[in-house]
């Protein structure tokens, strides 16, 4: 089989302007990014609002594992699917962030011949939007060091800065350093560091804003500082937010792509679930249900992480609920969960697949506490046997949930037919009785307590010292009642990366708790989670290459 970047650069795309026409709509609502790329305006939403909305097929999948499970490429097939059969179907995802892509993650524009097109420039710089989140974060951060260096009028203690900076690279050097070292000129030296891009809160904003305005109020929100006296200093104390709304004046529009099939996709917003709320942004799926009768989206990583999160936290600011689910597994990732090291997961094991179906029956019980049918998509690899293939489809019928095979990696669309007719059948047969799992209002701590014992699947929740006192600062202040974002680990539904299936017996560990004020949640870090990644050893950077014709290798 071609490799990905290989299958892409031999599409034959429509150009984005047939897309557009195709959705209805108009040429002012397009803004041509070259031939195969657009941005919509905001304003295409304000005519279409009285349309009834699609129906939304939210896409997640068991505990990510080394051996690949394969959600994303399961969400633009399956989108590509519903195309085969006749369907108006739009996908919605997140835009790729170049720290994956020159890391070992790789992009998250799909694979095989279930891909969202162009795919290098989608994988690459796009249509700048994670760059103006970058400018307009790390500006943020400026002013603010600035203004502390040009008198401090606002009396901004600079030991109690809780803004850092962002970019959008793997540079584990820059997790905590120390600036303003130099001369009289070179402003006060104190600690600071960087995340990566995609956990800057402005992108969080970014996907949770309803307008542009919108966006503008909530960069307000932005919590940077604390004054001598303990008092709490935002972005509209800085005059911060204008400049940033003008700055991301047009990465709020959503970006219009194509998949391999001519299919239309909004790629928008990509904010890392592990790390930050992990879904696309509300302005593109709002703007997709109006213009599709399906809406296929995905969150990041597993159930218990990008889809917790949806229903929880998205669905809170926006109403957006789910009509269905699909749970993505894999044979090779079950084996890996039932104990099979990466190198052996090509070798049938139904001692180990059994073993391993825990994690998917702890996601299938997540999924059914908030109220949604259930698809089970198994990503068929080459080398699974038959006999797996019938162990996990026997399981399935044991759990009580629907499934299907899914070929789109291999044969696009068609591979995926019966697939989405299994989804097209459950959105006729079983309504959905979407429910969030706990209410805002609730405690801090006992918000923590009902992920932890509820989708996690812990004994208990302990706080270190440092979380205790940011949980009754920020209920001081009167910022208990926003939802909780959990930074934990994607290599296992506990927060020990070590634990595969599905733990028990364990006590969840919030080291930190960290306002997102404009966002409008509170990111809780469990176990050792980092907000800047680094590179592997053997980054993928070192595979990428252009030729004299402009031609990319090494891509995928």
């Amino acid at each position: 089989m071609l490799s990905d970047i290989a299958i892409a650069q031999g599409a034959k795309l429509r150009p984005i302007s047939e897309i557009a026409q195709g959705l209805s709509l108009t040429s002012d609502e397009v803004e041509l990014y070259g031939k195969y790329k657009a941005k919509i305006s905001t304003k295409a939403y304000d005519r279409l609002k009285d349309r009834p909305n699609g129906k939304l097929i939210y896409t997640t999948a068991i505990t990510a594992t080394p051996a690949g499970e394969g959600k994303t490429v399961t969400t633009i097939g399956l989108t590509q699917a519903l195309g085969y059969l006749g369907k108006n179907a739009i996908a919605c995802v997140r835009e790729p962030s170049l720290g994956p892509t020159f890391g070992i993650k790789g992009g998250a524009a799909g694979g095989g011949y279930a891909q969202v097109v162009p795919m290098e420039d989608i994988n690459l710089h796009f249509t700048g939007d994670i760059h103006a989140v970058t400018t307009a974060h790390n500006l943020l951060a400026a002013l603010l060091d600035n203004h502390v260096a040009k008198g401090n009028a606002l009396n901004i203690d600079p030991k109690r800065i809780v803004f850092r900076r962002v970019m959008d690279i793997n540079d584990r050097q820059l997790r905590n350093i120390v600036i303003g070292l130099g001369g009289l000129g070179d402003g006060y030296v104190r600690e600071a560091g960087f995340d990566i891009s995609v956990a800057s809160e402005i992108m969080a904003i970014l996907c949770l804003a309803t307008d542009l305005q919108d966006l503008k109020e909530r960069v307000g929100r932005i919590l940077v500082a604390y004054t001598y006296d303990r008092k709490p200093v935002y972005a509209k104390d800085l005059n911060a937010q204008g400049a940033i709304a003008v700055i991301m004046k047009d990465a709020i529009k959503p970006n219009l792509v194509q998949t391999l099939e001519g299919q239309p996709a909004f790629v928008h917003g990509g904010p890392f679930a592990n790390i930050a709320h992990g879904n696309n942004s509300i302005i593109a799926t709002r703007m997709a249900l109006k213009l599709a009768d399906y809406v296929v989206t995905e969150g990041g990583f597993a159930a218990d992480l990008g889809a917790e999160k949806f229903f929880d936290i998205v669905h809170g600011y926006s109403g957006l609920q789910p009509d269905v689910a699909v749970i993505v597994v894999s044979v090779r990732a079950l084996n890996m969960h039932g104990g099979v090291p990466k190198e052996a997961v090509k070798e049938t094991n139904l001692e180990a697949l059994a073993k391993g179906m825990v994690n998917l029956d702890k996601h299938v019980e997540n999924i059914r506490k908030f109220g949604l049918p259930i698809v089970v998509a198994i990503n068929q690899f080459p080398t699974d046997a038959p006999e797996e293939l019938q162990l996990v489809q026997d399981h399935c019928d044991k759990l009580g949930v629907r499934w299907a095979l899914s070929q789109v990696v291999v044969k696009g669309g068609a591979g995926g037919a019966e697939f989405a007719q299994t989804v097209l059948d459950v959105l006729e047969q079983e309504p959905a009785h979407f429910r969030p799992l706990y209410d805002w209002a609730e405690p801090i701590k006992t918000k923590l307590s009902i992920l932890a014992k509820e989708i996690y699947g812990a004994d208990d929740v302990v706080y270190a010292p440092k979380a205790e006192r940011s949980i009754r600062d920020l209920t001081r202040l009167g910022y208990g009642n926003l939802p909780v974002c959990v930074a934990k680990t994607q290599h296992s539904i506990s927060d020990n990366p070590n634990l595969k299936g599905a733990p028990t017996g364990w006590t969840l560990t919030i080291s930190d708790v960290r306002p997102s004020l404009g966002a409008g949640f509170l990111v809780c870090l469990a176990g050792d989670i980092m907000t800047m990644p680094g590179l592997p050893a053997r980054p993928a950077a070192e595979d990428v290459d252009i030729d004299a014709e402009g031609q990319i290798y090494g891509l995928f």
